[in-house]
């Protein structure tokens, strides 16, 4: 992370939500696995229709279209198109936001 930060960055997997589901709600672990994957293409299959999908109290995923614009080749400092695509945006809830902010104890 820039700026100094010393957060260590861990990625969440699949398998540890599908974990996550098993020791929290109780469904097996294949049901829990299979869960998170019904759950997740469901929020890609929602995207990539253009569809923006909102949790709530955690954020929302947005598909916003760019237009064509001209770039630069670093190297060579050629002017080169760049063609018209789609982005995935997130933006936080304020509830995550604070949740991400708020001081955490010496303990944590």
């Amino acid at each position: 992370m820039g700026g100094g930060d010393k957060m260590a960055s861990k990625t969440v997997t699949r398998a540890q939500l599908g974990e996550a589901v098993y020791q929290e709600v109780g469904l097996s672990r294949s049901d829990s696995a299979s869960l998170v994957e019904s759950v997740l293409d469901e929020i890609a299959d929602a995207l990539a229709i253009g569809e923006g999908v909102k949790i709530s109290s955690f954020g929302s995923f947005i598909v916003r279209g760019k237009g064509q614009r001209t770039g630069r080749n670093p190297k060579t400092g050629e002017e080169v198109p760049i063609l018209p695509r789609k982005v995935l945006v997130f933006r936080a809830s304020h509830v995550l936001k604070d949740r991400i902010n708020k001081p955490r104890s010496a303990t944590n």
